[in-house]
């Protein structure tokens, strides 16, 4: 069957078992171009389709999934499920009321490329990177694109799909100068592959990782900090979690029963806008089915909601606004899609340390307590002027104290790609008023 036929297929069985039902199925493909010293070394490419049923008896949620979709495995996965549902204690679940959503084609012509020509840019892109005699070693230049395409259907009327895709250069150098040797990474997605730029992400790559050349240690103390926009994106992929509402309604962040209150700087806003122009998660509707609206978590540093799927909306109390996610193996949670923090007026830099990179970040951050302390790289901001490069330092704080502790805001936005196939986070340079550096 299709994806389409097994989801009818499916709701049918739940209905006439009299069972709430609801169904999620997925077809991804992705497809990997890498050059490797002026050839193409590899191209991969791989599919995958499978379908999960959520069902509800009494107020007991049950999961199952398959990536058969033939009759007897789809049987088995509703069967499954329906067990699943009797083995749990809770019975607060439901399947929410829903409606025809359509069918959404965010991608449209966005891959549409030959195989040369996506070869080519691998290649291109690696060849420009090594027009900078300082590179010593190419460790990475491919090209990638992920197509998504979601159906979400259930009992209680919702039926729609939509699909979505992104194309992206990724790239790793080490580059050495004198006795000094850094090595560097750069990753740019797009969601219309004639936008990308091989030449340009080649000299971005370079540039930043030779401004690294000749690092200094960074003396300890309290600086104030200038966070670049990507490394602030990647300070948020791990901090958004206080935002979900399911994590409010476990009692597992700090914001909760702070909405209303100041809880960041005045001047930062932050967003999630599920149907960004161009965004890299765009999606129409969430993993229920109910359809995505754009959603201010903070405005001018008041916290005004949080993300919600209808069963922490229900908890909460608080209006769902479309934020359910799921993949078709996994339960239902709640996951952000474009979150960013609204750019500002821009940032005049005077003195302190430029923070270029975090790194750790997996193992140096707690998301329930929001404290983090990281490696990180960066530049001694002096008079208004770069310096000279620093390093082996750590940077340490508290996330929502940092967020307090906001003066200034870019201009600008970039985005960083939490997997190919999950959130996107946007962040301006973002001025700090000081943080806490160990060095040496």
């Amino acid at each position: 069957m299709t994806i389409e036929e097994a989801a009818r297929y499916v709701l049918q069985q739940a209905e006439a078992r009299g069972v709430a039902a609801e169904v999620l199925g997925e077809q991804s493909r992705r497809f990997n171009a890498r050059a490797w010293h002026g050839r193409l070394d590899q191209t991969t490419q791989a599919v995958q389709r499978g379908l999960g049923v959520r069902v509800v008896v009494d107020g007991r949620v049950g999961y199952a999934y398959s990536e058969e979709l033939a009759a007897p495995a789809l049987d088995w996965m509703l069967t499954e499920a329906l067990e699943n549902a009797a083995l749990q204690d809770t019975a607060s679940g439901f399947i929410p009321a829903g409606v025809a959503l359509g069918r959404h084609d965010l991608l449209g012509n966005g891959l549409a490329a030959s195989l040369e020509a996506k070869v080519q840019t691998a290649l291109g892109f690696e060849a420009t990177l090594r027009e900078d005699r300082r590179v010593k070693e190419v460790s990475a230049a491919t090209y990638a694109e992920v197509e998504h395409d979601v159906t979400v259907a259930s009992t209680m009327g919702a039926t729609g799909s939509y699909r979505r895709g992104i194309a992206g250069i990724i790239g790793s150098v080490v580059m050495e100068e004198g006795t000094s040797r850094k090595q560097g990474w750069e990753a740019e997605w797009v969601t219309q592959l004639q936008v990308l730029d091989p030449g340009r992400t080649a000299l971005t790559l370079t540039e930043g990782t030779a401004r690294m050349l000749g690092a200094r240690p960074l003396r300890t103390g309290r600086y104030p900090a200038y966070i670049e926009p990507k490394a602030f994106a990647e300070l948020l992929a791990y901090f958004w979690h206080l935002w979900s509402g399911k994590t409010v309604m476990e009692g597992k962040s700090r914001l909760q029963g702070q909405l209303g209150k100041a809880v960041a700087a005045s001047i930062m806003t932050l967003i999630d806008d599920p149907m960004l122009p161009d965004g890299l998660a765009r999606r129409p509707f969430d993993a229920e089915g109910t359809p995505c609206q754009r959603v201010t978590l903070v405005e001018a540093g008041v916290l005004k909601t949080y993300l919600t799927n209808s069963e922490t909306a229900r908890a909460l109390r608080i209006e769902n606004n479309g934020h359910a996610a799921r993949r078709y193996r996994d339960v239902l949670g709640v996951a952000p899609s474009n979150l960013y923090v609204h750019p500002g007026t821009g940032v005049s830099m005077r003195r302190g340390v430029l923070v270029t990179e975090m790194m750790g970040l997996h193992a140096g951050t707690d998301p329930i307590s929001g404290e983090f302390s990281v490696q990180a790289l960066g530049q001694w901001v002096d008079e208004g002027q770069v310096a000279y490069p620093v390093e082996d330092f750590a940077v340490a704080g508290d996330f929502l104290s940092l967020l307090e502790r906001i003066t200034a805001l870019g201009e600008a936005l970039s985005w960083e790609l939490a997997g190919t196939g999950g959130a996107a986070f946007g962040a301006p340079l973002v001025e700090v008023a000081d943080l806490s550096f160990a060095g040496k």
